[in-house]
């Protein structure tokens, strides 16, 4: 009875008011029906038409399911493969380990260790237990890093407090202590801390993992015909304004289904009734949450057999992917399956609109299928073509020596008005680089589309980031970085331990290490602006290399003085480099390349080539100046080069204890390196 009523709830909830907004009369309906459709394609077709978009679009089809992995939105079984040991021994080894008995190696899952132990011993009233568990796993992950590898240090720096402070659920302690200071009670800071977990946990569902299914199915579709899908695609909801109403029409499928679980055969039967829904939302996100179940349960009305037999056939390739403990479904089954199934909803979609289903016309994105005239392409694009008519030259009308530097490092001696009007035309490019694929049917027609996306904004398109920096204003920028950098790490000191400290080898007020880095990513890195991935991997490359052999050259030189030392943090090399850094420096430099240098040179611009020229030299000539005197007395002492690395004592209180702690100590004069116990 109560299934029963469950089952007709949701029928009611289904077909109440999906006829508003279709516009379309039965006996148009009828009519539409006998209507000539083209010869559907078997499953081999769909299946070697899915293999060969996926040939096209290899790495990005296999992002796009690796990240639906991670987010487990869709084939969270993908990712065994990861997970070496079960939760029930991991718990098992973390109360030996606790007791003393333990290896202290468990370290293949980062949510195992310490989170559920810690949050259900406070959630046992018991805060104080969790404070002490919380610590004590933490000191052993400690003096295990200690006695490893000194790359994966744990007592120093931002990565390794918060590697600390998740693997031991040190931050659930500090959560219920602050929300008990407030409340004046530990068990009201629990359910607190467990509401708002909630409520973050069911947000984060409600907006990416329930909604990145159509975000795939979006990428996957522009693949069926174009030659070209890139990242951007990958927030086309938010270019159209449409992601929270495809998550609520996500949400309401998940409803309707999870209703009609209630019933036994509306486990399956709905299973494939709701099956073309992210699909259809991927296709037009601006229909109602009813109108998309509707159209999805009326598509596949006489296809639900056919599409569960489409299923089975890739269990062959599902036992290879179970066979490699998932990796094979990673590589290959996940994006193969979707490309097909891809074919598959358009196959359905193209019957539905022969027979004239009703609601079949909201299904309006014509160009994913066809690509669009010639004609039409030169219409709408017609400032993106004008652009490319009057692309300014390769070469740049510079020759020799000069158009070298031109060409393959951005570089211009002078800034004649020829180059300025290149300049000028280049900018225009990188504002439409975007759309030239557009223009060539190589890639989806955005401007197409029956909703309007997002405009780029007129800063961003005033950043010309592919522009040709003169000498005068990589001078500018070298010498505003080094200023900035010591601002910075004066400033940092000044927070840290609340005294001026003056920082860097020099006397003067800037660190050329930040400049220099600054110049060289403009410079060595020209060519791949283009590509934000590629700029950002070798500014890591480009910095990383930079520092250690700064920091290496400086020692040598000085024999033996530190100005810098990451002994201690997550993943260092020698003390020279770290992560932490590295991943700082490769976001400046994305900051620097896009933003920060172009607005610069807009600055410099606007400035009389005479006036800047004397600027210039007068501050160089004061840098030189002091980069001299600083190579016979460098600037050195408190807060410069005593630098102290210590590795926190498992044992608070002990830190001289040579058991616990290791301090390494750089003294200017005698340049002695003394560690307590050796």
């Amino acid at each position: 009875m109560v299934i029963g009523a469950a089952g007709a709830a949701v029928y009611a909830l289904e077909n109440a008011g999906h006829e508003k907004g279709l516009n379309v009369k039965e006996g148009e309906a009828r009519a539409g029906a006998g209507c000539r459709q083209k010869q559907k394609m078997t499953r081999k077709q769909m299946k070697k038409q899915g293999k060969a978009s996926l040939k096209k679009h290899y790495f990005i089809f296999v992002a796009a399911c690796l990240i639906a992995a991670f987010l487990t939105a869709e084939f969270r079984s993908s990712l065994n493969f990861s997970s070496a040991q079960t939760y029930e021994q991991t718990y098992e080894q973390i109360g030996d380990d606790l007791s003393g008995g333990g290896s202290y190696n468990v370290k293949t899952n980062m949510r195992s260790i310490g989170w559920a132990d810690v949050l259900r011993t406070i959630a046992e009233g018991d805060t104080q237990m969790g404070r002490e568990m919380s610590e004590q796993i933490k000191e052993n992950a400690i003096e295990h890093a200690n006695s490893g590898n000194p790359a994966f240090g744990r007592t120093r720096g931002v990565f390794s407090g918060i590697v600390n402070q998740v693997t031991s659920g040190s931050i659930i302690v500090t959560a219920v202590a602050a929300i008990a200071s407030v409340t004046g009670s530990e068990n009201a800071g629990v359910m607190i801390l467990i509401v708002l977990g909630a409520l973050l946990m069911f947000f984060f569902w409600f907006l990416v993992q329930n909604t990145f299914p159509v975000v795939i199915r979006r990428v996957f579709m522009e693949g069926l015909l174009y030659d070209r899908v890139t990242t951007q695609r990958f927030v086309f909801l938010l270019r159209v304004k449409k992601w929270m109403k495809a998550s609520w029409t996500m949400f309401v499928k998940y409803v309707f289904y999870s209703l009609w679980c209630l019933t036994i055969v509306g486990i399956a039967v709905k299973h494939y009734s709701y099956y073309l829904v992210p699909y259809i939302v991927a296709e037009n996100p601006d229909m109602t949450a009813r109108q998309a179940v509707t159209l999805s349960r009326r598509m596949m009305k006489g296809h639900k057999w056919e599409c569960f037999v489409f299923e089975m056939s890739f269990l062959g390739w599902e036992f290879l992917g179970l066979l490699t403990m998932g990796v094979f479904n990673v590589l290959f089954t996940n994006p193969y399956k979707t490309a097909a199934f891809t074919q598959y909803y358009a196959a359905i979609r193209a019957e539905a609109k022969a027979k004239g289903i009703p609601g079949a016309e909201l299904l309006f994105d014509r160009y994913l299928y066809e690509k669009p005239a010639e004609s039409l392409l030169r219409e709408r694009y017609a400032d993106v073509l004008e652009v490319v008519a009057h692309a300014p030259e390769e070469k740049n009308g510079l020759t020799g020596w000069r158009g070298f530097l031109a060409r393959n490092f951005g570089v211009l001696f002078m800034r004649r008005e020829e180059e300025r009007e290149y300049e000028r035309r280049q900018a225009e490019m990188v504002r439409v680089y975007e759309l030239i694929d557009d223009t060539q049917g190589e890639a989806y027609p955005v401007r197409l589309y029956p909703i309007p996306e997002e405009n780029r904004r007129k800063l961003v398109q005033s950043l010309n980031y592919m522009r040709h920096y003169s000498v005068w204003s990589l001078i500018v920028i070298f010498l505003g970085l080094s200023f900035f950098g010591w601002l910075w790490e004066v400033g940092m000191h000044l927070v840290s331990y609340g005294d001026f400290v003056n920082r860097g080898a020099l006397h003067g007020p800037w660190l050329p290490i930040y400049g220099t880095g600054s110049v060289l990513i403009l410079t060595l890195l020209y060519r791949l602006r283009r590509n934000p991935a590629l700029e950002f991997t070798a500014t890591i490359v480009v910095c990383g290399f930079l520092e250690y052999m700064t920091s290496l050259v400086m020692e040598i030189v000085t024999g033996g003085m530190k100005w810098w030392d990451y002994s201690g943090y997550f993943l260092n090399l020698n003390g020279r480099i770290c992560a932490e850094g590295l991943l700082v420096f490769g976001i400046g430099g994305l900051a620097i390349t896009y933003a920060i240098a172009p607005m610069a040179d807009n600055l410099v611009s606007r400035v009389s080539e005479k006036r800047l020229k004397i600027v210039c030299t007068a501050l160089l000539a004061v840098f030189f100046a002091d980069a001299v005197y600083s190579q016979i007395h460098p600037n050195a002492g408190k807060g410069v080069t005593d630098i102290s690395a210590s590795f926190a004592s498992p044992h608070p209180g002990t830190e001289n204890s040579p058991d616990d702690a290791v301090t390494v100590c750089i003294q200017t004069g005698s340049h002695c390196r003394q560690r307590s116990g050796s």
